[in-house]
């Protein structure tokens, strides 16, 4: 079954390549990923499909006009009915990979509303199911929130990866940073890679990934070392030196 994904933007030029390529382009070519693009413009109305205007009560900037967001929104939904509806948009909960896991079980699938300018008229807000947050900054619009969502989302969906191993091991699954990488070669530019690595002993890397994964987080993410919560295996971990493990 494929996971539904639509984007509702001024601007489908801007996210139709990195949507089509690599892992995303071969999960829609497999059937495992549907991402429609639609253009807000095509929903509104006149000779100059005008989508924006003058903010009430003054102000810079321009913004999004309610006519033909929800006239786009409520297409989406008869197209894809039971999906969630979300704004990116500054004021939204922070999107983690909690969410990314709570949206790719949503089997109906997701509606993406790329706003633009100074932000979207109020009114369009009780036509959504919330709105969403790439972060604590501000961009030029909701496009590259959108793309990224909509490959943090895909990944989890299965088959899409290929290795659904590769998804559990990762960065911020059980509020951990993910253990360092290495390839060949061995040496460069005199940086060795581990011997542990190296050594053909699988339950001595897998310990020695897990010691660096938690000495990682407890040193770059205090805020994440904080909530985790160790078993008697990793409580022995840490116990020991790294030369120990």
């Amino acid at each position: 079954m494929s996971y539904r994904v639509e984007l509702l933007t001024l601007f489908p030029g801007m996210v139709s390549g990195y949507l089509g390529a690599s892992i995303l382009g071969k999960a829609q070519e497999k059937g495992l990923l549907s991402v429609t693009l639609t253009d807000v413009r095509d929903y509104a109305e006149g000779k100059h499909r005008v989508t924006d205007d003058a903010p009430y009560g003054g102000g810079a900037g321009m913004v999004m006009k309610p006519e033909p967001l929800v006239a786009a929104i409520e297409a989406a939904r008869a197209r894809q009915p039971g999906a969630r509806a979300l704004l990116m948009s500054p004021r939204g909960p922070t999107f983690t990979q909690g969410t990314a896991r709570e949206l790719a079980r949503h089997e109906a699938g997701l509606i993406l509303v790329c706003g633009r300018y100074e932000g979207v008229d109020e009114r369009v807000m009780p036509f959504l199911d919330g709105e969403l947050s790439l972060g604590d900054f501000v961009l030029t619009g909701g496009e590259v929130a959108a793309m990224a969502v909509v490959d943090a989302v895909a990944r989890l969906v299965p088959g899409v990866l290929g290795n659904e191993a590769s998804s559990v091991a990762e960065s911020f699954e059980e509020n951990l940073l993910e253990h360092p990488h290495y390839t060949r070669p061995p040496v460069f530019r005199g940086a060795e890679v581990p011997a542990v690595l190296q050594s053909g002993d699988h339950a001595r890397i897998a310990r020695w990934r897990r010691w660096k994964a938690i000495k990682l987080t407890q040193e770059r993410r205090p805020d994440l070392y904080a909530r985790l919560e160790f078993s008697k295996a990793d409580q022995k971990l840490l116990a020991r030196e790294e030369e120990a493990l």
